[in-house]
Protein backbone atom coordinates (compact mmCIF):
# COMPACT_ATOMS: atom_id res chain seq x y z
CA UNK A 1 0.00 0.00 0.00
CA UNK A 2 1.16 3.49 -0.75
CA UNK A 3 -0.14 7.14 0.03
CA UNK A 4 -1.78 6.60 -3.17
CA UNK A 5 -4.27 4.01 -2.01
CA UNK A 6 -5.34 5.74 0.95
CA UNK A 7 -8.06 8.74 1.36
CA UNK A 8 -6.52 12.01 2.54
CA UNK A 9 -8.23 14.16 4.74
CA UNK A 10 -4.98 15.92 6.08
CA UNK A 11 -3.68 16.92 2.62
CA UNK A 12 -7.00 17.75 1.05
CA UNK A 13 -6.29 21.14 0.36
CA UNK A 14 -2.43 20.88 -1.05
CA UNK A 15 -2.07 21.83 -4.23
CA UNK A 16 -0.35 18.24 -5.96
CA UNK A 17 1.82 17.84 -8.94
CA UNK A 18 1.77 15.94 -12.11
CA UNK A 19 5.21 15.77 -12.04
CA UNK A 20 6.92 12.69 -10.97
CA UNK A 21 9.05 13.01 -7.52
CA UNK A 22 12.01 10.83 -6.76
CA UNK A 23 13.85 10.85 -3.09
CA UNK A 24 16.48 13.09 -4.72
CA UNK A 25 14.20 15.95 -5.38
CA UNK A 26 13.32 16.61 -1.73
CA UNK A 27 17.46 16.23 -1.16
CA UNK A 28 19.37 20.11 -0.77
CA UNK A 29 22.85 20.58 -1.75
CA UNK A 30 23.72 20.81 2.31
CA UNK A 31 26.38 18.76 3.30
CA UNK A 32 24.35 16.57 6.12
CA UNK A 33 25.92 17.22 9.41
CA UNK A 34 25.27 14.53 12.22
CA UNK A 35 27.65 12.30 13.77
CA UNK A 36 28.54 8.97 11.57
CA UNK A 37 25.84 6.53 12.96
CA UNK A 38 22.85 8.64 14.11
CA UNK A 39 19.65 7.70 13.44
CA UNK A 40 18.57 11.13 12.13
CA UNK A 41 19.94 9.54 9.20
CA UNK A 42 17.59 6.58 8.70
CA UNK A 43 14.92 8.98 9.49
CA UNK A 44 15.64 11.73 7.13
CA UNK A 45 16.13 8.77 4.43
CA UNK A 46 12.79 7.89 5.29
CA UNK A 47 11.15 10.56 5.24
CA UNK A 48 12.82 11.97 1.98
CA UNK A 49 11.68 8.70 -0.06
CA UNK A 50 7.96 8.44 1.20
CA UNK A 51 7.41 12.21 0.34
CA UNK A 52 7.30 11.64 -4.12
CA UNK A 53 4.43 9.52 -2.77
CA UNK A 54 2.04 12.26 -1.63
CA UNK A 55 2.79 14.01 -5.11
CA UNK A 56 2.26 17.53 -3.29
CA UNK A 57 4.12 20.45 -4.54
CA UNK A 58 7.47 21.17 -3.06
CA UNK A 59 6.72 24.59 -1.79
CA UNK A 60 3.53 23.74 -0.29
CA UNK A 61 5.17 21.46 2.39
CA UNK A 62 6.77 22.82 5.50
CA UNK A 63 9.13 21.71 7.74
CA UNK A 64 9.52 23.51 11.08
CA UNK A 65 11.92 21.85 13.59
CA UNK A 66 12.98 23.76 17.49
CA UNK A 67 16.46 23.19 18.46
CA UNK A 68 18.37 19.91 19.20
CA UNK A 69 19.99 17.73 16.69
CA UNK A 70 16.80 16.55 15.15
CA UNK A 71 16.08 20.43 14.34
CA UNK A 72 18.58 20.48 11.41
CA UNK A 73 16.74 18.68 9.66
CA UNK A 74 14.41 21.39 7.60
CA UNK A 75 18.24 22.20 6.45
CA UNK A 76 18.46 18.39 4.86
CA UNK A 77 14.73 18.76 2.79
CA UNK A 78 14.10 20.97 -0.30
CA UNK A 79 11.13 22.24 1.09
CA UNK A 80 10.05 25.52 2.77
CA UNK A 81 11.25 24.46 6.61
CA UNK A 82 11.64 26.63 9.69
CA UNK A 83 14.69 26.40 12.34
CA UNK A 84 12.87 28.04 14.98
CA UNK A 85 13.20 28.25 18.72
CA UNK A 86 13.64 25.43 21.66
CA UNK A 87 10.10 24.14 22.27
CA UNK A 88 8.18 26.22 20.17
CA UNK A 89 7.45 24.78 16.59
CA UNK A 90 4.31 23.16 16.98
CA UNK A 91 3.07 27.27 18.32
CA UNK A 92 4.96 28.45 15.41
CA UNK A 93 3.38 25.37 12.71
CA UNK A 94 0.12 26.33 14.04
CA UNK A 95 0.24 29.86 12.78
CA UNK A 96 1.25 28.50 9.62
CA UNK A 97 -1.46 25.78 9.47
CA UNK A 98 -4.46 28.25 10.64
CA UNK A 99 -3.43 30.38 7.48
CA UNK A 100 -2.26 28.26 5.14
CA UNK A 101 -4.58 25.71 4.44
CA UNK A 102 -2.47 25.03 1.58
CA UNK A 103 0.08 23.54 3.29
CA UNK A 104 1.64 20.61 4.47
CA UNK A 105 2.85 21.49 7.64
CA UNK A 106 5.03 19.32 9.73
CA UNK A 107 6.89 19.42 13.16
CA UNK A 108 10.23 18.17 13.62
CA UNK A 109 11.41 17.87 17.71
CA UNK A 110 13.14 15.55 20.16
CA UNK A 111 11.98 14.23 23.29
CA UNK A 112 14.12 17.44 25.09
CA UNK A 113 12.78 20.00 23.31
CA UNK A 114 9.13 18.35 22.90
CA UNK A 115 8.54 17.25 26.02
CA UNK A 116 10.61 19.53 28.32
CA UNK A 117 10.65 23.29 27.44
CA UNK A 118 8.22 22.30 24.85
CA UNK A 119 5.64 20.42 26.89
CA UNK A 120 2.74 22.65 26.79
CA UNK A 121 3.26 23.70 22.98
CA UNK A 122 2.69 20.22 22.24
CA UNK A 123 -0.09 19.29 24.34
CA UNK A 124 -2.15 22.32 23.52
CA UNK A 125 -1.59 21.50 19.83
CA UNK A 126 -2.49 17.38 20.37
CA UNK A 127 -6.18 18.76 22.36
CA UNK A 128 -6.66 21.39 19.84
CA UNK A 129 -6.19 18.64 16.85
CA UNK A 130 -4.25 21.76 14.60
CA UNK A 131 -3.37 20.00 11.03
CA UNK A 132 0.08 19.21 11.67
CA UNK A 133 2.31 15.81 11.60
CA UNK A 134 4.62 15.89 14.76
CA UNK A 135 8.12 13.45 14.21
CA UNK A 136 9.11 13.85 18.03
CA UNK A 137 12.89 11.33 17.52
CA UNK A 138 13.25 9.70 20.77
CA UNK A 139 16.90 8.78 21.78
CA UNK A 140 15.95 9.31 25.75
CA UNK A 141 19.15 11.93 25.94
CA UNK A 142 20.14 15.38 24.70
CA UNK A 143 22.26 14.75 22.54
CA UNK A 144 23.23 18.60 21.15
CA UNK A 145 24.28 19.53 24.49
CA UNK A 146 26.17 16.57 25.01
CA UNK A 147 24.81 13.88 26.87
CA UNK A 148 22.76 15.20 29.62
CA UNK A 149 19.40 13.03 30.45
CA UNK A 150 16.22 14.00 28.69
CA UNK A 151 12.69 13.42 30.11
CA UNK A 152 12.59 10.34 28.89
CA UNK A 153 15.46 8.67 30.42
CA UNK A 154 15.11 5.94 32.36
CA UNK A 155 14.68 6.60 36.61
CA UNK A 156 18.42 6.03 37.87
CA UNK A 157 19.93 7.20 34.15
CA UNK A 158 23.88 8.20 35.14
CA UNK A 159 24.50 11.62 33.00
CA UNK A 160 27.11 14.43 32.94
CA UNK A 161 24.07 15.97 34.53
CA UNK A 162 22.95 13.26 36.53
CA UNK A 163 26.33 11.22 37.61
CA UNK A 164 24.20 9.74 40.75
CA UNK A 165 21.45 8.61 38.29
CA UNK A 166 18.81 10.50 37.82
CA UNK A 167 15.71 10.51 40.05
CA UNK A 168 12.83 11.78 37.93
CA UNK A 169 10.15 9.60 36.27
CA UNK A 170 10.75 9.73 32.82
CA UNK A 171 7.64 10.51 30.02
CA UNK A 172 5.95 8.21 28.22
CA UNK A 173 5.21 10.00 24.94
CA UNK A 174 2.45 8.20 23.26
CA UNK A 175 0.65 7.81 27.23
CA UNK A 176 0.97 11.35 27.27
CA UNK A 177 -0.23 12.24 23.46
CA UNK A 178 -2.93 10.21 24.34
CA UNK A 179 -3.97 11.51 27.62
CA UNK A 180 -3.74 15.07 25.74
CA UNK A 181 -6.66 13.70 23.73
CA UNK A 182 -4.35 13.53 20.56
CA UNK A 183 -6.57 11.90 17.78
CA UNK A 184 -3.35 10.09 15.78
CA UNK A 185 -0.75 8.69 17.91
CA UNK A 186 1.70 6.25 16.69
CA UNK A 187 5.07 4.69 17.31
CA UNK A 188 7.84 3.36 15.02
CA UNK A 189 11.41 2.79 15.28
CA UNK A 190 14.46 4.86 13.12
CA UNK A 191 16.12 1.29 11.74
CA UNK A 192 12.31 -0.37 10.21
CA UNK A 193 12.28 1.42 6.92
CA UNK A 194 9.07 -0.44 6.37
CA UNK A 195 7.25 0.20 9.38
CA UNK A 196 8.39 3.68 9.99
CA UNK A 197 6.78 4.56 5.90
CA UNK A 198 3.60 2.79 6.80
CA UNK A 199 3.37 5.21 9.71
CA UNK A 200 4.09 7.84 8.39
CA UNK A 201 1.86 7.50 5.32
CA UNK A 202 -1.33 7.34 7.69
CA UNK A 203 0.04 10.04 9.84
CA UNK A 204 0.09 12.45 6.32
CA UNK A 205 -3.13 10.92 5.39
CA UNK A 206 -5.00 11.89 8.69
CA UNK A 207 -6.89 15.37 8.94
CA UNK A 208 -5.82 16.82 12.52
CA UNK A 209 -2.50 16.57 14.87
CA UNK A 210 -0.40 13.67 14.13
CA UNK A 211 2.29 12.28 16.58
CA UNK A 212 4.34 9.82 16.01
CA UNK A 213 7.32 8.87 18.39
CA UNK A 214 10.69 7.58 16.42
CA UNK A 215 13.27 5.53 18.76
CA UNK A 216 15.78 6.80 18.18
CA UNK A 217 19.69 5.89 18.76
CA UNK A 218 22.41 8.26 19.96
CA UNK A 219 25.08 6.38 19.35
CA UNK A 220 27.60 9.18 21.18
CA UNK A 221 25.79 9.92 23.92
CA UNK A 222 22.96 7.13 24.44
CA UNK A 223 24.50 4.00 22.73
CA UNK A 224 21.66 1.10 22.21
CA UNK A 225 19.08 2.47 24.03
CA UNK A 226 16.46 0.66 22.31
CA UNK A 227 19.10 -2.13 21.73
CA UNK A 228 16.63 -4.79 22.56
CA UNK A 229 14.11 -4.23 20.42
CA UNK A 230 16.38 -3.48 17.35
CA UNK A 231 18.56 -7.13 17.92
CA UNK A 232 16.76 -9.37 16.22
CA UNK A 233 17.47 -12.29 18.49
CA UNK A 234 15.35 -10.66 21.39
CA UNK A 235 13.02 -8.19 19.37
CA UNK A 236 10.29 -10.45 18.66
CA UNK A 237 10.31 -11.47 22.23
CA UNK A 238 10.38 -7.58 23.88
CA UNK A 239 7.56 -5.67 21.06
CA UNK A 240 4.71 -5.98 20.22
CA UNK A 241 3.12 -5.01 16.68
CA UNK A 242 -0.14 -3.64 16.43
CA UNK A 243 -2.17 -4.36 13.97
CA UNK A 244 -6.16 -3.04 13.12
CA UNK A 245 -8.32 -5.84 13.92
CA UNK A 246 -5.70 -8.68 14.34
CA UNK A 247 -4.85 -10.34 18.00
CA UNK A 248 -2.27 -8.68 19.94
CA UNK A 249 -0.34 -11.62 20.52
CA UNK A 250 4.01 -11.72 19.51
CA UNK A 251 7.01 -13.77 20.74
CA UNK A 252 8.48 -16.46 18.42
CA UNK A 253 5.92 -18.16 17.24
CA UNK A 254 3.34 -15.72 18.33
CA UNK A 255 3.59 -17.15 21.90
CA UNK A 256 2.80 -14.39 23.87
CA UNK A 257 -0.56 -12.57 24.03
CA UNK A 258 -2.53 -9.65 25.37
CA UNK A 259 -5.38 -10.23 27.52
CA UNK A 260 -7.24 -8.84 30.26
CA UNK A 261 -6.85 -9.67 33.91
CA UNK A 262 -9.07 -11.00 36.75
CA UNK A 263 -8.41 -7.09 37.95
CA UNK A 264 -9.52 -5.98 34.68
CA UNK A 265 -6.46 -4.46 33.56
CA UNK A 266 -4.10 -5.89 30.41
CA UNK A 267 -1.50 -8.82 31.08
CA UNK A 268 0.92 -10.43 28.59
CA UNK A 269 0.07 -14.18 28.92
CA UNK A 270 1.39 -17.57 26.99
CA UNK A 271 -0.80 -18.05 24.40
CA UNK A 272 -0.71 -21.88 24.68
CA UNK A 273 -2.57 -21.34 27.84
CA UNK A 274 -5.62 -19.01 26.85
CA UNK A 275 -8.31 -19.11 24.46
CA UNK A 276 -8.16 -17.70 21.57
CA UNK A 277 -11.67 -15.45 22.87
CA UNK A 278 -9.84 -14.30 25.68
CA UNK A 279 -7.15 -12.80 23.38
CA UNK A 280 -8.02 -8.54 22.96
CA UNK A 281 -8.07 -7.99 19.48
CA UNK A 282 -7.08 -4.16 18.77
CA UNK A 283 -9.08 -0.98 16.85
CA UNK A 284 -6.73 2.24 16.66
CA UNK A 285 -10.64 3.46 15.16
CA UNK A 286 -11.85 2.94 18.70
CA UNK A 287 -14.22 5.80 20.13
CA UNK A 288 -12.57 5.13 23.83
CA UNK A 289 -8.56 5.77 23.94
CA UNK A 290 -8.89 3.32 27.08
CA UNK A 291 -7.39 -0.17 25.93
CA UNK A 292 -4.60 2.27 23.59
CA UNK A 293 -3.23 4.01 26.93
CA UNK A 294 -3.01 0.37 28.86
CA UNK A 295 -1.16 -0.74 25.53
CA UNK A 296 1.23 2.20 25.75
CA UNK A 297 1.87 1.30 29.68
CA UNK A 298 2.53 -2.33 29.18
CA UNK A 299 6.72 -1.86 27.98
CA UNK A 300 9.13 -2.11 31.23
CA UNK A 301 11.04 1.56 31.00
CA UNK A 302 14.39 -0.17 31.36
CA UNK A 303 14.19 -4.09 30.02
CA UNK A 304 12.08 -2.57 26.91
CA UNK A 305 10.00 -5.94 27.57
CA UNK A 306 6.19 -5.82 25.84
CA UNK A 307 6.65 -2.30 23.66
CA UNK A 308 4.38 -1.70 21.59
CA UNK A 309 4.74 -0.19 18.52
CA UNK A 310 2.31 0.64 14.93
CA UNK A 311 -0.73 3.15 15.36
CA UNK A 312 -2.47 3.44 18.98
CA UNK A 313 -4.77 5.71 17.83
CA UNK A 314 -6.58 7.44 14.33
CA UNK A 315 -10.00 8.92 15.25
CA UNK A 316 -11.67 11.53 13.44
CA UNK A 317 -12.55 15.14 15.06
CA UNK A 318 -12.88 18.28 13.69
CA UNK A 319 -9.53 20.02 12.95
CA UNK A 320 -8.80 22.93 15.10
CA UNK A 321 -7.66 24.94 11.92
CA UNK A 322 -10.64 24.05 9.50
CA UNK A 323 -13.18 25.25 12.46
CA UNK A 324 -11.37 28.34 12.73
CA UNK A 325 -11.51 29.56 8.91
CA UNK A 326 -15.51 27.75 9.14
CA UNK A 327 -16.19 30.27 11.77
CA UNK A 328 -14.00 33.39 10.75
CA UNK A 329 -16.28 32.71 7.02
CA UNK A 330 -19.08 32.44 9.33
CA UNK A 331 -19.12 36.03 10.81
CA UNK A 332 -17.73 37.41 7.14
CA UNK A 333 -20.94 36.33 5.41
CA UNK A 334 -23.57 37.60 8.34
CA UNK A 335 -21.38 40.99 7.76
CA UNK A 336 -20.79 41.02 11.50
CA UNK A 337 -16.63 41.20 10.98
CA UNK A 338 -15.84 44.71 12.67
CA UNK A 339 -12.90 44.69 15.08
CA UNK A 340 -13.28 48.18 16.09
CA UNK A 341 -16.85 47.32 17.26
CA UNK A 342 -15.06 44.19 18.86
CA UNK A 343 -12.58 46.27 20.37
CA UNK A 344 -14.84 48.99 21.82
CA UNK A 345 -17.49 46.45 23.21
CA UNK A 346 -19.48 46.37 26.24
CA UNK A 347 -16.12 46.32 28.48
CA UNK A 348 -14.59 49.53 26.73
CA UNK A 349 -15.39 52.68 29.14
CA UNK A 350 -14.50 56.52 28.51
CA UNK A 351 -12.69 58.31 30.93
CA UNK A 352 -13.24 61.63 31.15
Amino acid sequence: MTAADLPMPGLALVPRTDEKQSAKDFKTDQEVRWCPGCGDYAILAAVQGFLPELGLRKENIVFVSGIGCSSRFPYYMDTFGMHSIHGRAPAIATGLALTRPDLSVWVITGDGDALSIGGNHLIHALRRNVNLKILLFNNRIYGLTKGQYSPTSETGKVTKSTPLGSLDHSFNPVSLALGAEASFVARTMDSDRKHLTEVLRRAAAHEGTALVEIMQNCNIFNDGAWESLKDSETSDDRMIRLEDGQPVVFGKDASKAVVRGADGHIVVANTADVDDWEIIHYDSHADDPGLAFALSRLADVHSLDNTAVGVFRDVQRPAYDRMVREQVASVRANGEGDLQALLQGKDTWTVH
